[in-house]
């Protein structure tokens, strides 16, 4: 079992900057890809980044491919997603999500079995 909580959402400026970090815990965390997604309402939840167990492997999508990093600290136990050059339409719900299979890393959904509770983050024009 992985537990996951989100923290560092906020209002930021369109251009600003925001950190967000996802704290884990269980023995497996080290061992699993970790994702981030973000949904608004009346959408689907989607894939923003992910990173591999060992951090040497991240994966963008195209919206925020240049603007934005994920990073881990498995000596922490944490994931962050640096967000930078925030635009408007970046406000949403962000989640952090840990993969279901050890070793694994996904860009898709249903890659990920465990989820935290989610950080609101908006961007003001």
């Amino acid at each position: 079992q992985v537990q996951l909580v989100e923290s560092g959402g906020g209002l930021v400026q369109a251009g600003g900057s925001l950190r967000l970090s996802c704290a884990a815990s269980g023995r497996t965390f080290r061992s699993r890809g970790m994702g981030w997604f973000r949904q608004t309402p009346g959408k689907e939840r989607e894939f923003v980044a992910a990173i591999s167990s060992d951090g040497t492997g991240t994966y963008y999508a195209d919206s925020v491919k240049g603007r934005f990093t994920i990073s881990r600290d498995n000596a922490k136990n944490t994931v962050y997603l640096q967000m930078n050059s925030l635009k408007p339409e970046d406000t949403a719900d962000y989640y952090c999500a840990a993969s279901a299979n050890i070793g694994g890393v996904a860009a898709s959904r249903g890659g990920y079995a465990y989820w935290g509770q989610g950080t609101q983050v908006t961007v003001s024009s």
